[in-house]
């Protein structure tokens, strides 16, 4: 039991990892347009930690209903923008840089569980220090 718990915290922290490179690349995509006109910000939901270790519905065939009103792995929610310029752009500039240094400093610390996970396991099989 106690290694299928390990197993699934190493699951975790992959998806989370992943996520973290995919959002990381979407916010630097909304700083690079911070100039582009009509360009408004995109944001991803975190991933559901009790959402079952990754696994999703399929749809099986034609008939069967799919998932209603998602959007990808995009946020749903429009947060209000306070800032929007006559162009029709609304990317914060400040906003988007928080956004990244957190972002960033969150992979490196599920990085780091991670890599700690794989060298409790690699002492446990007798292959560690």
């Amino acid at each position: 039991m106690a290694s299928n718990s390990g197993m699934n915290l190493m699951s975790a922290l992959k998806t989370r990892m992943h996520w973290h490179q995919t959002r990381q690349k979407l916010l630097a995509e909304n700083v690079s347009n911070a100039d582009t006109p009509r360009f408004k910000p995109h944001d991803l939901r975190a991933p559901d930690p009790a959402g079952g270790g990754g696994l999703s519905l399929a749809q099986t065939s034609p008939l069967h209903l799919g998932p209603s009103g998602q959007r990808g792995g995009f946020d749903p929610r429009d947060p209000k923008r306070f800032e929007t310029t006559p162009s029709g752009n609304s990317v914060n500039l400040e906003d988007e840089m928080l956004k990244v240094a957190q972002n960033q400093a969150d992979f490196q610390l599920a990085a780091s569980l991670y890599s700690k996970g794989l060298g409790l396991m690699k002492i446990a099989i007798g292959k560690g220090r």
